[in-house]
């Protein structure tokens, strides 16, 4: 299974609702589709975001990166080469996280396609079904309560509340929400680095006062505060949760050794695809730390690598943050994961196990048709 070539695609889902973080706001899951063919005629699937303002990658980086880097050194490599395939990938060039991702994922689909084995049980088996949170959008307090309710209602019972633009006003939201529905559902927090050290020290005092009971708080302060970053998890009860902080295995190492967070949220577009994803669990497991498996704003191919990361993995099978599809109006991949709510069922063709993908738009001489 040699690989011959690399096509792109466009992929735009409109969200049901604007994804609202103290970063940005986004109304379309938009990706850019990777597609990796084999002399024999195989595909493998890959896919990511454009975000800049987290990973530095936009589409057009992440395709000429692909194109003039990444490409020409692993045309012509059997598929079942697949660590020196990695290796190639990586060594093309540094930085470019999600273009290494996408062609990771790619990579990673064809290979246990190779084995003829689902991907999650090429990656070492585990549980076919997941259980994910979803992800409540800051906003007025009203607004996030009635997503919320609707949240509940449609089945979750963990929720991932976007907070961070204004500290006095953050604590108001959380404690309206757990008055409303924390007998009903677990919360997180996810700041999105919207506090300094000292405010988050603050607020969760504030809130642990209040008796509000909280699973997580994560990414409080700037990714490159990491003295904050201890300073908190010294000083308040709530689990810390590193994210813009923990791109790469050497960085979670510092991580933990520091004591700068409890847990770890692994993402492939930070982790620049699988085989870092996989290291970053592997650590982590060594120090006994805990994982999370999340995701960027992005549909259901590249999430569907991260669901079966996570059932491959005893350390991270327990904290999935894997809401992308199920913010979006509708799925246009067939085949493979299902994502139906909160529950993630992991399909058993091999790799991927996507069949089709409808309103791709192709890239053709530049041009997204």
């Amino acid at each position: 299974m040699k690989i011959s070539q690399i096509r792109f695609a466009k992929l735009v889902v409109p969200l049901i609702t604007p994804f609202k973080t103290a970063m940005r706001t986004v109304n379309n899951i938009e990706d850019v589709v990777v597609i990796i063919e084999t002399e024999c005629g195989q595909i493998g699937y890959g896919a990511a975001p454009s975000t800049p303002v987290i990973t530095g990658d936009t589409h057009g980086s992440i395709i000429y990166a692909i194109n003039h880097d990444i490409e020409p050194q692993i045309v012509g490599m059997e598929i079942e080469a697949l660590n020196q395939i990695l290796q190639r990938v990586h060594g093309a060039m540094v930085n470019n996280h999600s273009a290494k991702a996408a062609v990771e994922i790619a990579i990673y689909d064809l290979w246990s396609k190779w084995l003829d084995k689902p991907l999650y049980k090429a990656l070492g088996g585990g549980s076919s079904q997941l259980q994910t949170d979803v992800t409540i959008s800051v906003d007025d307090i009203d607004k996030m309560l009635k997503d919320c309710q609707l949240a509940i209602h449609q089945g979750f019972d963990i929720l991932k509340i976007k907070i961070g633009k204004d500290i006095h006003m953050d604590i108001e939201r959380v404690k309206a929400i757990y008055q409303a529905v924390g007998h009903q559902a677990q919360l997180r927090l996810d700041v999105n680095q919207g506090w300094t050290a000292k405010q988050t020290v603050f607020a969760l005092g504030q809130l642990e006062q209040s008796g509000v009971q909280l699973e997580l708080i994560e990414q409080p302060v700037h990714a490159n505060d990491i003295a904050g970053m201890r300073y908190v998890t010294q000083h308040v009860s709530t689990p810390v949760m590193a994210d813009e902080s923990a791109f790469s295995p050497k960085q979670v190492i510092e991580l933990i050794q520091t004591g700068a967070a409890d847990i770890i949220n692994i993402k492939l577009m930070k982790t620049a695809g699988l085989s870092h994803a996989i290291k970053i669990a592997d650590i982590a497991s060594v120090y006994n730390v805990e994982c999370m498996i999340g995701c960027m704003l992005e549909g259901s191919i590249g999430v569907a690598a991260a669901a079966h990361l996570a059932s491959a993995k005893a350390n991270i099978i327990n904290k999935i943050d894997l809401d992308g599809p199920a913010l979006g109006q509708f799925d246009p991949v067939q085949g493979g994961v299902n994502f139906n709510g909160a529950t993630i069922s992991l399909g058993q063709g091999a790799g991927l196990g996507i069949e089709s993908i409808a309103q791709l738009q192709p890239l053709v001489n530049g041009v997204w048709e």
